[in-house]
């Protein structure tokens, strides 16, 4: 037997989603040497970005509907729309020039420096593509351009065309998450299997799977084992598309569907016709099903729907076809206290295996001058995580009765250190991105001193919880241990609001770790929510209020407002469901049909809509630096309560985390603390005194001078 990892587009143009790396490292387990011959991942994410925006792709590209796009163009100027109308003829008007350039553009975004050299004439020459975007760029620049520009003008190029591909050839292109508003949109399957024959995937995906058949025949010829993830809604329309094509293409192969999306928006779904694209999904991490699914394929002498006979394997949801064309679903077993042992042993030991990836292929975009906002896109990341899980999993909006929040298993650091410095180093990418839902302190620590021992040489980042345990000590050493930015979940700025929603924390710990992290230089970005059922105005005002108070004093780089969504399998459906939370009014959808049945509409949802564009704008421009002075009422086109919360609440609990920190500076450290030196070296100086540089500064002191005169200086306490 066989197995094919296929990761479909688009997801995260810069990097490779981990799910392949540890399903390909799952499978070559020791266990499975006898059963499985071949283990292969294939990024096809990269490869279609790769197929459209290259010479053969646009060209291919403008003459399906560079007609189109001048049609649109004419009814937009009568409709008077002449920007509109305008924009689309100049792409048309100047495709040779996109189809000469968008190589170049595309060498210039890739880490091995391939592309500088054009670098100079893309910025600053006359007879190169334009579009909207890339124009407003340089506008807004307020300076004149130069080379260092360049790929944060070839990032608004690669946006530009996909502008155009939207307007003009397929109305749900997107550069990430494509037709994630199909899914989640639409109720039945037969509206959403649709989007599986859209443009874009029917002219550029599907023969895109062809050439993966043809470079693949090897493994597809046998019994092959495919797999495909689907971690965000956007990607399941190429799910669905590459699926089929298996399943038509290859008798002999069993398709399986996993990934976030899977596990829990299709964790009820029974839809039949998903047989004509699937054999199975699977549900959270997969282990322990596809075991016993890899030992009943193995055994069969067909390798097809008979292996799996009436057999139910622990979370797979098996669609089997009958000769009579009827279909079966035969439901996962969903409780087994073997396979969960299993799954336990599997994630702590796991480590990704990124073998196969070319990282250098991969473009870095610049779409954001903000340098927290650009860790998600600028950089090849290798993705990993410290644990499965989340340590808390406890807050209101998660959805914290799946495997994924609820089950929380770290992992063993050093194997996993070793095994992502070794990646690091064949692959000459350097930087890690952890995408735990929230690393656990301690192996952070742990990760941060295996990296010193080696000379820091990883770079790395990923989610928190702002804890009390991120003290100045801690901050300073993850940071000299390669730590560059965190990401948590602030959601509501208020201290009702966070008892609200059961964070688990409060204010001044909150502050605390960012006052803690912005000394050490690590970059902090949080992530905000409104419109909870029990939100009004006042509410949502104060932690706006509040929110720009941590800007005002500089404890946050970056921060996203995201609608809350109610799910059911979140603990405030759950509660609901137990009567306590009588104020949540889920609404229940008329006349069925349902496919992607998670996310809830509630009663009230809508009230809070009207607030959105004043959050964004008001953010932005904090974000950059601008308007962060003025009353947050003012960034409203209609009236809105003052906030209660008082201009300098931040800035008392600053000053609160600063008479804390000196002194536990000032306190002798307990037994069992261990004391890290991490300044430069000590310098004798006349006087007996010496002299060491420590975070780009010169320090002095006495020779003799008591512990307590080096803390916060170089002397590092950690618990």
């Amino acid at each position: 037997m066989n197995v094919l990892i296929i990761q479909p587009p688009l997801v995260q143009l810069n990097t490779a989603y981990p799910s392949g790396a540890y399903l390909s490292a799952f499978f070559r387990r020791s266990e499975f040497s006898e059963s499985i011959k071949c283990v292969r991942w294939l990024d096809l994410s990269l490869a279609l970005f790769e197929s459209i925006f290259s010479r053969d792709g646009l060209s291919k590209l403008f003459s399906l509907c560079s007609g189109n796009a001048l049609r649109l163009a004419s009814d937009a100027e009568k409709k008077g729309d002449v920007d509109t109308a305008l924009n689309l003829r100049r792409y048309v008007g100047t495709k040779d020039l996109w189809i000469e350039w968008i190589d170049r553009i595309c060498a210039i975004l890739r880490a091995d420096g391939s592309g500088f050299e054009n670098a100079h004439r893309f910025v600053f020459g006359a007879h190169v593509p334009r579009g909207a975007r890339m124009e407003r760029f340089l506008a807004e620049l307020g300076r004149e351009p130069t080379t260092d520009d360049a790929r944060s003008l070839a990032s608004f190029a690669l946006a530009d065309i996909a502008d155009f591909i939207a307007v003009a050839f397929d109305g749900n292109f997107s550069l990430v998450r494509y037709a994630e508003s199909l899914t989640v949109g639409e109720s039945s399957f037969r509206e959403v299997e649709k989007g599986a024959d859209s443009p874009i995937l029917r002219e550029f995906f599907e023969p895109l799977l062809e050439r993966v058949a043809r470079e693949n025949a090897e493994i597809l010829s046998e019994k092959c084992l495919v797999l495909v993830s689907v971690p965000f809604a956007g990607t399941f329309a190429a799910a669905l598309s590459t699926g089929r094509f298996f399943k038509n293409r290859f008798r002999g192969s069993f398709v399986s569907l996993g990934g976030g999306f899977v596990s829990t928006e299709l964790r009820t779904t029974r839809e039949e016709r998903l047989c004509a694209y699937c054999d199975a999904l699977s549900f959270d991490r997969g282990y322990g099903g596809y075991r016993n699914l890899v030992s009943a394929l193995s055994s069969a002498e067909d390798g097809g729907f008979s292996a799996c006979g009436d057999s139910s394997f622990y979370k797979l949801r098996l669609f089997l076809r009958s000769e009579g064309k009827n279909v079966r679903v035969v439901e996962p077993v969903e409780s087994d206290a073997e396979s969960e042992t299993y799954e336990a042993e599997v994630t702590r030991t796991l480590v990704p295996d990124f073998s196969g990836i070319d990282f250098s292929r991969y473009p870095r975009l610049i779409d954001d001058t903000n340098p927290m906002h650009r860790l998600w896109s600028d950089g090849a990341w290798i993705k990993a995580y410290m644990a499965h899980g989340c340590y808390w999993h406890k807050c209101a909006f998660c959805d914290v009765t799946l495997d994924y929040v609820r089950s929380f298993c770290p992992t063993n650091i050093r194997p996993l250190y070793e095994s992502l410095l070794c990646t690091a180093e064949r692959t000459g990418t350097f930087g890690i991105h952890f995408v735990d839902e929230a690393m656990p302190p301690a192996l952070m620590v742990e990760f941060a001193r295996l990296n010193l021992e080696r000379g820091a040489p990883l770079s790395w980042w990923g989610n928190v919880r702002f804890e009390k345990y991120f003290s100045r000590d801690v901050a300073d050493f993850l940071a000299a241990g390669g730590l560059v930015g965190v990401s948590a979940g602030l959601e509501s700025a208020t201290s009702d609001g966070l008892s609200e929603i059961h964070k688990g924390t409060d204010l001044e710990s909150i502050v605390s770790a960012c006052c803690a992290f912005k000394e050490a230089g690590i970059l902090v970005h949080a992530y905000m929510i409104y419109g909870y059922w029990w939100e009004k105005p006042e509410n949502l005002v104060n932690s706006m209020e509040t929110l720009r108070q941590f800007y005002a004093e500089g404890l946050l780089d970056s921060c996203f407002w995201h609608k809350f969504v109610l799910t059911r399998h979140s603990r405030a459906y759950k509660e609901w469901s137990e009567g306590k939370i009588p104020a949540l009014k889920p609404v229940e959808p008329k006349g069925g049909g349902i496919f992607a049945s998670n996310a809830m509409h509630f009663e009230g949802e809508r009230k809070s809509e009207k607030f959105s564009r004043a959050l964004e704008i008001s953010l932005e421009n904090w974000m950059h630096g601008e308007g962060i002075g003025m009353n947050v009422q003012k960034w409203f086109d209609f009236p809105v309560p003052r906030p209660t919360v008082p201009r300098d609440f931040i800035g008392r609990l600053v000053e609160k985390y600063e008479s804390r920190r000196d002194e536990e500076f000032a306190r002798v450290p307990q037994k069992n603390a261990q004391k890290i030196w991490l300044g430069g070296e000590k310098i004798p100086l006349p006087g007996g005194k010496i002299g060491w540089f420590y975070m780009g500064e010169w320090q002095e002191a006495r020779a003799d001078a008591p512990e307590r005169e080096f803390r916060g200086r170089g002397l590092c306490v950690i618990p």
